[in-house]
């Protein structure tokens, strides 16, 4: 066999993506090439199909993926031919630093990413497949929880019996921020438009679910007694970001990543600095971290919520089911 079977984007909107043979791709010194069982979508993903974000025609989408090793390079020496592995998104990033280096790209654009039969990788962009986890979990991982991982382990810091906000908790990270949060003992509010969605927060281990559409930062201070929580974990963008703010307590940290919903905001810099509020950046984490975050997972037995699993060819569906907002955890295309 010479070729596979590949999403190729054509084009802007969500027909713009086409699936194709395509060549499979050969393997490079200190390289392996795996064997995709599945693919999960992420909004990066969307955002490249409705043209928010660049691709070029012929670009293979996706960043996140499981499967088994089906070659290795020369040099190659931490993992063998059928192995099951899973994707590490951070391409050029693999030691933890306080930002990532110059090298850093996520994978999916420019490189081919994991809508695809198969993919080829550095041998650093593949961490073993926790055994409890099924394939589809395995893919759904990556992204989304390492992003919540650095987010509040690495830059927030958080620790057992402080308190947590998570505006927009329909999102995979945000999910998996409450999950590593109240694993470690933290106090969990978030906020919701949909009732259905914040009864599956509190199932998840929230303290409390107020309205995203209210002014949730007044739910918050009348909940903790006037005080704010430690630490709020941006995951909306502007049209949240205010009113995380006013939520935080003096002295708190507010950490973000997110700009879906509006990229600038207004601050008040004489309350800012009153406050003594500490404004926190990040994106995705390194392959160091993504280690740390699987070993943290497999203590705790915590999984990847998957809202829903599609056969590869049904990728414009998935698409969107994601578009409309309607998702509670992953997206997951099984090849």
């Amino acid at each position: 066999m010479t070729t596979m079977k590949a999403w190729v984007f054509e084009r802007v909107g969500i027909f713009g993506l086409v699936m194709k043979d395509v060549a499979i791709p050969e393997v490079g010194p200190g390289q392996v090439r795996v064997k995709l069982y599945a693919s999960a979508l992420n909004h990066r993903d969307l955002y490249f199909v409705e043209g928010r974000s660049k691709a070029d025609p012929g670009a293979i989408l996706g960043s996140d993926g499981a499967g088994w090793i089906d070659a290795v390079g020369e040099g190659v020496t931490r993992v063998r031919v059928g192995d099951p592995v899973l994707i590490v998104p951070s391409l050029g990033w693999p030691y933890a630093s306080s930002a990532p280096p110059h090298t850093f790209r996520i994978l999916g654009v420019p490189d081919p990413g994991t809508f695809a039969e198969m993919i080829v990788l550095p041998e650093e962009n593949v961490l073993p497949k926790p055994p409890y986890l099924s394939f589809e979990e395995a893919a759904a991982l990556p992204l989304s929880a390492l992003t919540a991982y650095r987010a509040l382990i690495t830059r927030a810091k958080l620790t057992s019996g402080e308190t947590v906000l998570i505006p927009g908790i329909g999102g995979a990270v945000a999910q998996h921020a409450l999950m590593i949060a109240h694993t470690l003992g933290a106090t969990v509010f978030v906020t919701s438009r949909d009732p259905e969605k914040g009864k599956r927060a509190k199932e998840l281990g929230a303290r409390d679910v107020f309205s995203t559409n209210d002014d949730f930062a007044q739910s918050v201070l009348q909940t903790t007694g006037g005080a704010g929580v430690d630490v709020v974990v941006e995951t909306v963008g502007g049209v949240t970001f205010p009113t995380s703010l006013k939520a935080l307590k003096k002295g708190g940290r507010l950490v973000t990543f997110a700009a879906g919903y509006g990229n600038t905001v207004e601050l008040d810099i004489r309350s800012f600095f009153y406050g003594q509020y500490t404004l926190l950046g990040t994106t995705m984490g390194s392959t160091e971290e993504m280690q740390a975050m699987l070993t943290f997972y497999t203590l705790h037995g915590l999984r990847p919520i998957i809202d829903q699993v599609y056969p590869a060819t049904a990728l414009h569906e998935a698409i969107t089911r994601l578009a409309e907002g309607r998702t509670f955890g992953k997206l997951v295309l099984k090849w």
